[in-house]
């Protein structure tokens, strides 16, 4: 089957998001199948090398995929033009089964379009952001509403993302969460170099010793910034704390909060590693201790499931998709929305109880390896395409 996947974020652009697109691919070529994927570049990126000027492509084979990369232009409405005649063009050339798309607004908008002009199934994934923001933007909401309700089926990786999107329309919405590779995802000792170079390594002394609360991914106001930093602040006073960041510090009002939080509190320790490549990132969740994740809204948060499949104790906020991953006080615990109180008394009672710890994080990696495997996510979505007939 040749499938054209539609993406508005792909490696080696920051977010859930570009991972997530990037892990279909993958698996679906895998099992066989011809995969042409087709996304933007953002008008910054991670690297100069990787942008494009406006309606310029750029068309690489770096594994199994076929990869498009075109060049954004200001104005989304032109961006989206370029998109669809491209999918046209391609599918011209060499006809598609399916197109697939990530993310409503735009890529499901043009997925769902085409797939109507080409007489070809359609298949659009809600992700979270889509549903629960851009549905709530003018400029946007047409083409959310277009998306829902003109692909050949809908997909979304969280059961209250499934509810949200049946308040616009009522429709079967398939739930496929997130899969993870549990073999580099796993319990690991805690990786002495790495810690050595981030200047983690423990202290001679217990005293000394420093509990590290591990972040990661972009971190924002909208993953709960505010109170992730007051929270560890607060615990801090209390009990040796270290704040391992291991992403970025999104551009703009974010870094300047960040920035004002840092001068305002100099003792309290906090590293920031900047962009790890995925691959990497077991090696830096060996050195948590507690991993937490105080969003104020989500999908399915790759880096929770991650996390639970290295055996880390978990602290999250009970929003989207961790509904269906959180089992409080038995392979996690769950955090108020916004309180800072709650999140830094939970790190302190768990720094200072690491048989708690440790039960939690078998109990959370036993949930994954069960529920939220690679496999799993693969045959769900084949399960849907084949639902359309292919």
């Amino acid at each position: 089957m040749k499938i054209a996947l539609l993406s508005e974020k792909y490696t080696p652009d920051l977010g859930g998001l570009a991972i997530s697109t990037g892990r279909l691919g993958d698996l679906l070529s895998s099992a066989g199948h011809d995969i042409r994927l087709f996304a933007p570049t953002p008008s910054t990126s991670l690297t100069t090398s990787s942008n494009l000027p406006p309606s310029e492509k750029q068309t690489l084979r770096p594994g199994r995929i076929h990869v498009t990369r075109f060049g954004a232009h200001k104005r989304v409405d032109d961006t989206l033009v370029d998109w669809f005649e491209l999918i046209a063009a391609e599918h011209k050339r060499e006809p598609f089964d399916l197109i697939h798309a990530y993310f409503l607004p735009q890529a499901g908008f043009v997925a769902a379009y085409a797939g109507k002009y080409l007489n070809i199934p359609s298949v659009v994934s809600i992700r979270g952001n889509d549903i629960e923001r851009a549905a709530f933007d003018p400029s946007k909401f047409s083409h959310v509403m277009y998306a829902l309700q003109n692909a050949s089926a809908i997909t979304t990786n969280a059961s209250e993302l499934a509810k949200k999107a049946k308040a616009f329309i009522d429709r079967e919405i398939h739930v496929i969460p997130n899969g993870i590779d549990t073999e580099r995802f796993k319990p690991t000792g805690k990786n002495l170099a790495l810690a050595e170079a981030l200047g983690l390594a423990e202290g001679k002394k217990k005293e000394e010793r420093s509990a590290v609360i591990g972040f990661v991914g972009e971190l924002r106001e909208k993953k709960g910034m505010a109170t992730l930093l007051h929270a560890c602040a607060q615990a801090d006073k209390a009990t040796p704390i270290t704040l391992l960041v291991v992403g970025e510090i999104r551009p703009g009002d974010d870094r300047s909060v960040f920035g004002e939080f840092r001068s305002a509190h100099p003792d309290l320790q906090i590293i920031v590693t900047g962009h790890i490549p995925h691959k990497d990132l077991p090696a830096y969740y060996s050195l948590m201790d507690i991993f937490a994740h105080p969003s104020l809204r989500d999908g399915m948060p790759n880096a929770v499931l991650e996390a639970m499949a290295c055996g880390k104790a978990v602290i999250a906020a009970p929003v989207g998709g961790v509904l269906d991953i959180l089992e409080d006080g038995k392979n996690g615990i769950a955090v108020n929305v916004n309180d800072a109180n709650m999140l830094s008394k939970i790190i302190l009672e768990l720094s200072g109880d690491p048989d708690k710890r440790e039960l939690l994080g078998k109990n959370a990696r036993d949930l994954v390896v069960k529920r939220f495997t690679l496999e799993k996510e693969l045959e769900a979505n084949l399960a849907v395409y084949r639902s359309l007939g292919l």
